[in-house]
């Protein structure tokens, strides 16, 4: 057996090497795209949903809360399976039950129904989320990790800003639910690619127990570790800042501002391209500064940014491009805060990478969950996004500066692979 577990570690460190780790980085970045794919490709359908189920834009917005509290739940659940049983089952087992909830997506007779669907759609997402984050911290560490997750972002960075102009598409050919037809044929497909390419990155040797008093005590020792706590909540409402975004955008810029929906789709895409090219621009950053001091400079770029956009909204200064400019201030960068939150936090529990990932990955989508219907409830505007952005990235600024310890952040910020110091 231990022979055996010698190859198997040695196919994964062949697999760090420059070259294979780019081709990984693509892999990982199709598999993690299933999440935002899910989650924005039927945006541009929120009116047309509400119109045909009879629903108002609070219940149509709550579909999305339904998907992310499947991704929350999901993760918790998955997280432990994957330090069990391995990167790879878990996530073809995920993705086929996604695939399974996106058909059934087409019959919904109520947008009920339709809610409930896309916890299961959710549920299926989560292995693909936990799993990505996971290889990740099977392969690298400390500030490589933060730059393979940068990168990541860059291949993920393709699905926000796909995802509406392919609803906008298909709504131009059919009605919303072929949507879900779109996104049952994606994700059997990055399922296919992932059973073809993707390699068992955890050797038998270094997973955990399968029962119930391994996977709580992994749980406790991880939520006692006070920085990483600190460190998943900066990353967590960062993600609630975009989701706050997310959420309200359709409406307010269709429904307040009067763009068509594939204006809307254009708008979105050149915002997630500013988010993409700042996490890109981490890289470069890494060379010079620390992970701690990029996300505090970058958390006050981001408070600026929400209280400009707060006070254009609420004085009505400026129009769209009042809104616009400052939206896109904050939420490029964002693109340094989550690789660098995410990577330090994770590079604490490399023991435990699947257990950890999943409590990132769940307090991310658990706040989502939290603030998308928050912008309904406050009006579907433009100020009520924007207080709701304001709100997350001002309680991420607390979180960095009372939660987290900057020693222990220290600690890991020179934690680096050799084999990724050019990926």
């Amino acid at each position: 057996m231990r022979r055996r577990d010698s190859r198997l570690e040695s196919v994964v460190t062949s697999q760090t090497a420059p070259r294979s780790m780019v081709q990984m980085i693509l892999i990982l970045g199709a598999i993690i795209a299933v999440g935002p794919l899910t989650i924005d490709m039927y945006l541009p359908a929120f009116p047309s949903i509400g119109v045909d189920l009879g629903a108002d834009p609070t219940a149509v917005q709550l579909t999305l809360t339904g998907t992310l509290l499947g991704l929350a739940v999901g993760q918790l659940i998955v997280g432990p399976l994957a330090d069990a049983f391995g990167r790879r089952r878990p996530l073809l087992v995920g993705l086929g039950l996604h695939v399974v909830a996106s058909l059934l997506c087409l019959v919904a007779p109520s947008i009920a129904v339709l809610g409930v669907l896309r916890v299961l759609q959710g549920l299926g997402a989560a292995a693909a989320a936990v799993v990505a984050s996971a290889v990740v911290r099977d392969l690298v560490s400390g500030v490589a990790a933060a730059k393979v997750f940068s990168r990541l972002i860059l291949v993920l960075g393709a699905a926000p800003i796909l995802a509406p102009s392919l609803g906008s598409l298909v709504l131009r050919w059919t009605e919303w639910r072929g949507i879900f037809v779109a996104l049952a044929v994606l994700a059997a497909a990055i399922g296919a690619m992932a059973a073809w390419a993707l390699p068992e990155t955890l050797p038998p040797h270094r997973r955990q127990r399968p029962d119930l008093r391994t996977t709580l005590r992994s749980y406790r020792t991880i939520l006692r570790d006070r920085t990483f706590v600190g460190l998943a909540l900066v990353s967590s409402l960062g993600m609630a800042t975009i989701f706050s975004y997310v959420s309200g955008s359709s409406y307010v810029m269709q429904e307040e501002y009067g763009l068509s929906e594939q204006a809307f789709a254009v708008l979105f895409g050149l915002g997630a391209a500013g988010h993409i090219g700042l996490a890109q621009f981490n890289v470069r950053l890494l060379n010079r500064f620390t992970p701690r001091q990029i996300i505090l400079c970058s958390l006050g770029v981001a408070c600026a940014g929400a209280l400009l956009m707060l006070a254009a909204t609420a004085a009505h200064i400026g129009g769209l491009v009042g809104l616009v400019i400052p939206l896109w201030l904050t939420l490029g960068v964002i693109g340094l805060i989550n690789p660098n939150a995410g990577a330090m936090a994770l590079s604490r529990h490399g023991e435990a990478a699947g257990t950890a990932a999943s409590i990132s990955g769940s307090l991310q989508f658990g706040l989502g969950a939290l603030t998308a219907p928050l912008v309904g409830a406050l009006g579907a505007t433009g100020l009520a996004m924007a207080t709701m952005m304001a709100a997350t990235v001002f309680a991420a600024l607390a979180s960095m500066l009372f939660i987290v310890r900057a020693a222990d952040m220290d600690a890991v910020d020179g934690a680096a692979e050799p084999a990724v110091a050019h990926a």
